[in-house]
């Protein structure tokens, strides 16, 4: 009984592995690293101790690799080209002018009657200083 089913992934039709139950995916690499990564994600998302044992190993990593990735972008400046381009479109669709604010930053104050504002940069971060300034209009 030879029967062809779809894959979840590709979408190429392929006879099952009949000791496979429930087989969804072919045996195309690109298709197992698909299945793979769907069966991380489930897994970091609904178990906690998989999620802090792969935290920890991460950082065990980190430590016994110091500066990888430093000198990684200084051998690859195109990636961390793209990913500054990419930061700055993520940024532009969380905030209509592209802004970014943390926690106490203020919103622009309306233009037009005396009174003291501050000057914040783009980016504000908590101690962001201000410096007060006087707007008086003239019409």
């Amino acid at each position: 009984m030879n029967r062809t089913i779809q894959c979840a992934h590709c979408g190429c039709r392929f006879e099952p592995n009949p000791r496979v139950k429930n087989q969804s995916y072919c045996r195309q690499k690109d298709c197992q690293r698909a299945r793979k990564r769907k069966w991380q994600k489930a897994k970091l998302a609904g178990d906690p101790d998989y999620k802090a044992n792969q935290r920890d190993c991460q950082r065990e990593w980190h430590k016994r690799h110091p500066g990888y990735y430093k000198e990684y972008r200084k051998r690859h400046p195109a990636v961390g080209e793209r990913n500054r381009l990419m930061q700055r479109y993520r940024n532009s669709l969380r905030r209509p002018r592209g802004e970014i604010a943390k926690m106490d930053a203020f919103q622009p104050a309306p233009y037009g009657h005396p009174a003291i504002y501050y000057l914040l940069p783009l980016i504000a971060k908590m101690d962001a200083s201000a410096h007060k300034v006087l707007i008086i209009p003239t019409s």
